[in-house]
């Protein structure tokens, strides 16, 4: 698997790298192709120019490329070894051939086989050249067909061929000097530019670096964060930019938080004010409930309506001093030993729900729990299983390694599953069935004592009904 760098220095610095080792490469590559490409024809110009000089000393040069053989006498075995000791010299080896014979330098490592058939076909008619490998040497191949001058003055050739080998070893030498040479050079580009680019990319990245760290600060809740503007590129710019939004976020957040003080005090205030008439008003409903059964059956169902609607208002009443508390952070947690069953058992009976609900609790378990905010919780859950729910309501509890478990289980139809993710909001209500049962407040409730406590409730569909399960760790 390539490793592909995923941070912005990363990606600068291989982009650096990219560049460099491109360049570098680009110019390295042409410098050694002019100079090999130099360097060999400049070796093949003198080498054939040479060739054809010592030729044409002991021969009669035709046109600009041929040479002539003088004599008229057939060519002896002599005169091919004339022809090799003339041509020869340092670094060269020559092959001499006329006919089906043919004669070389002395401890000559070549043989007529080791000449091209294009390049002997090429040579009756011109001087020609070539470069080539022979046993793992570089060498330069120049070959020629020598005629002969007829006392006519007729120009005829004889078959007598001369090939010349030319050593390119010091050539390929000084070449790969130059490829080493160059490598040093590009590696220490690369190390230049690698240096370059770390420098560049810590200053193109500390003040990004330095804009993380402060909208990290910011989104902690620190906005009164800013940073100095540096210069006048684009970074300064993001920079500025920066400052600007978190002076509005600050303004924007001071604004949200005096109008949500305000609507908690608002709230709180409302509530605490309609206490003193629901309490007036409670302390009649006995009364107003006895008479309801003498009055006519039309008067009768309106008294018990108001009944039920004082009911309704005083709970909601009280759920919402409850909601303001916490939003304030009035909340304070009393933990104390308590016998879970027991607590249990009177939250059930207070509320005379003793007869409906299934409860199974181990005998002897105890755990430490605010009692108070507990029977909320529990009052809140098992409420909603009996008002929304179906018979059998069980309730059990039992501890875990991890804390205290209690869950709540009703066998209704079940809360819908568009509305599971919502039912722990304020007010909400799943269904038009519930609208006008209860407040909308008692599952937040329930859940703010749960994380009071720093426990958690879930909720999920069975089949049938639903589960809530209460979780409460150890303190």
């Amino acid at each position: 698997m390539s490793w592909v760098p995923t941070g912005l220095r990363g990606r600068l610095v291989v982009t650096f790298l990219l560049v460099a080792i491109t360049a570098s490469a680009a110019v390295a590559g042409l410098g050694y192709q002019l100079v090999r490409r130099e360097l060999l024809d400049r070796v093949e110009r003198i080498s054939t120019s040479d060739v054809r000089d010592t030729l044409s000393r002991v021969s009669l040069p035709v046109g600009a490329s041929d040479v002539v053989w003088p004599s008229d006498s057939t060519v002896t075995d002599e005169d091919l070894g004339d022809l090799v000791n003339t041509l020869n010299g340092p670094d060269r080896v020559v092959i001499v051939a006329y006919g089906g014979h043919s004669r070389a330098s002395r401890g000559s490592p070549f043989t007529m086989d080791d000449v091209p058939d294009q390049l002997r076909w090429q040579a009756t008619s011109r001087l020609v050249s070539q470069r080539l490998r022979l046993k793992g040497q570089p060498w330069l191949l120049v070959g020629t067909q020598i005629h002969r001058a007829q006392p006519s003055g007729v120009v005829r050739a004889t078959g007598l061929s001369a090939y010349v080998f030319v050593s390119l070893s010091d050539e390929e030498g000084v070449l790969n000097r130059l490829r080493g040479s160059l490598l040093q050079a590009a590696g220490i580009t690369l190390a230049i530019a690698l240096t370059v680019a770390l420098l560049s990319a810590r200053q193109v990245l500390l003040p990004v670096r330095r804009l993380g760290d402060a909208a990290r600060m910011l989104g902690a809740g620190e906005l009164h964060i800013r940073l100095p503007v540096l210069g006048k590129d684009e970074l300064a710019e993001l920079t500025a930019i920066f400052n600007e939004t978190a002076e509005a976020l600050e303004e924007k957040v001071s604004e949200l938080r005096t109008l949500e003080a305000m609507s908690r005090r608002f709230v709180a205030d409302v509530s605490h004010e309609l206490r003193t008439p629901l309490t007036a008003m409670t302390a009649v409903t006995d009364m107003l409930s006895e008479e309801a059964e003498g009055l006519p059956d039309d008067a009768g169902e309106a008294v018990r309506i108001v009944l039920r609607e004082i009911d309704r208002l005083k709970l909601l009443v009280e759920n919402l001093i409850e909601v303001s508390r916490f939003d304030s952070g009035a909340a304070v947690l009393r933990r104390e030993n308590v016998d879970v069953g027991d607590t249990l058992a009177d939250c059930l009976e207070v509320r005379g729900w003793s007869d409906r609900v299934q409860l199974t609790v181990p005998i002897g378990l105890v755990f430490p729990l605010d009692p108070r905010r507990f029977d909320v919780i529990v009052a809140n859950l098992v409420g909603n299983a009996l008002h929304h729910g179906a018979p059998p309501v069980q309730v059990s509890a039992r501890v875990r390694p991890s804390g205290l478990q209690v869950t709540v289980r009703d066998h209704g139809e079940g809360i819908p599953e568009r509305s599971l993710p919502h039912v722990f909001e304020r007010f909400y209500k799943a269904g038009v069935g519930r609208t006008r049962s209860g407040s909308g407040l008692g599952l937040a409730i329930a859940k703010a004592n749960a994380e009071l406590h720093r426990g958690t409730i879930d909720v999920k569909r069975c089949e049938p009904g639903t589960l809530f399960t209460l979780w409460i760790p150890e303190p």
